[in-house]
C-alpha cells in the first residue's frame, strides 16, 4: 500500500526545512504527531531515531522510526514497524518559484496490512498525512509572516 500526498508552501526552502527538521518543536504546530522527541541523536540526520505518538485507529500508539536517509533541505526517509506492518516514509522538498513543493510518500507492507485495510486504517492514515502536510505549510508560512 502506498499513500502519496503533496502540498505547496509559500515559503523559502530553508524555512520549510527548519520547521520540519526541528522535531523537538513539533508540539507547537503539529496536530498529528504528539510527544515528539529524539530517542537517539539530537538532529534530523541519518541514523537518528525519532519518536512520536499518533492515532491511526482508536488507540494512540507510539512510533519510533529510524532515519535511514537524510539530505538536509532535500529529503528525509524513516522506516519502522508496528504490529506486523512495516513502513517507509519519505518526504521530498523541492524549491520552486514562489515556494516549496513538499511530497510525502508512505509505503506499507506486512501480513497485518489486510486486517488493517478491513478496519479502515489506510483511509485514516491518508487523512493524517494530509493534516501533517497542511500543518507544515501553516507553520512555515506563519514563520515567514512573523519575520516580515
Amino acid at each position: 500500500m502506498i499513500i502519496r500526498e503533496e502540498v505547496f508552501i509559500h515559503a523559502a526552502l530553508e524555512t520549510v526545512w527548519e520547521v520540519f527538521s526541528e522535531i523537538e518543536n513539533w508540539a507547537e504546530w503539529n496536530p498529528v504527531c504528539r510527544q515528539c522527541r529524539f530517542e537517539t541523536g539530537n538532529a534530523l540526520a541519518t541514523g537518528a531515531c525519532i519518536s512520536f505518538e499518533l492515532n491511526p485507529i482508536v488507540f494512540p500508539m507510539r512510533i519510533s522510526p529510524v532515519v535511514t536517509d537524510c539530505e538536509a533541505g532535500l529529503s528525509v526517509t524513516w522506516t519502522g514497524s508496528k504490529f506486523g506492518i512495516y513502513a517507509t516514509h519519505t518526504f521530498n522538498f523541492e524549491a520552486t518559484s514562489g515556494g516549496v513543493r513538499l511530497e510525502s510518500i508512505e509505503t506499507f507492507s506486512g501480513l497485518m496490512l489486510l486486517p488493517a485495510r478491513l478496519i479502515g486504517v489506510p483511509k485514516r492514515l491518508h487523512g493524517l498525512t494530509r493534516r501533517l502536510l497542511d500543518a507544515v505549510k501553516g507553520a512555515s508560512e506563519n514563520r515567514v509572516e512573523e519575520a516580515e
